[in-house]
């Protein structure tokens, strides 16, 4: 007899924690109840908002972008710099426009285990560049990041 009086007391306590409106569906919380915090807004470019270069091989070339400007350099060239980048990202993707003179450039940066063919280093980016009429495509890693021999 003791324990059904205890499911009781405890069934009643329970129901008393959900309050339920006169339809039985879920009462709407007191006025002075505090507003419930909305999930903080996740910004998909915060990953990208930081230094990132990119290099390929054949022809050998290397991307530099910091801040708004993507600088390109190879070996048998000056460098070429493009001013006033914009990102765009998504969770896995980041892509940067500019001009460089008359020619449009965009960097393509994309999620997902990359290999420059030549060399043992691994890069956690890939990146295919249009430079002018120009394709490139390669491995793009964090300025900070960048993947060396030996470590």
């Amino acid at each position: 007899m003791r324990r059904i009086v205890a499911l009781s007391v405890a069934a009643f306590l329970l129901a008393a924690c959900s309050p339920e409106a006169p339809g039985g569906g879920e009462a709407e919380p007191p006025a002075d109840a505090p507003a419930a915090t909305p999930a903080p807004a996740v910004d998909p470019a915060a990953p990208f908002r930081i230094d990132f270069s990119a290099r390929g091989n054949e022809p050998f070339w290397r991307i530099d972008i910091k801040g708004t400007d993507i600088v390109l350099t190879r070996p048998d060239a000056p460098a070429t710099t493009a001013t006033n980048a914009g990102l765009a990202a998504s969770a896995n993707q980041a892509i940067w426009t500019a001009q460089a003179g008359a020619a449009p450039v965009t960097v393509t940066v994309t999620a997902g285990e990359c290999s420059d063919g030549m060399s043992d280093l691994k890069y956690a980016y890939s990146a295919d560049v249009t430079w002018g009429s120009e394709a490139l495509k390669g491995c793009a890693f964090p300025t900070a990041a960048e993947p060396r021999e030996g470590r």
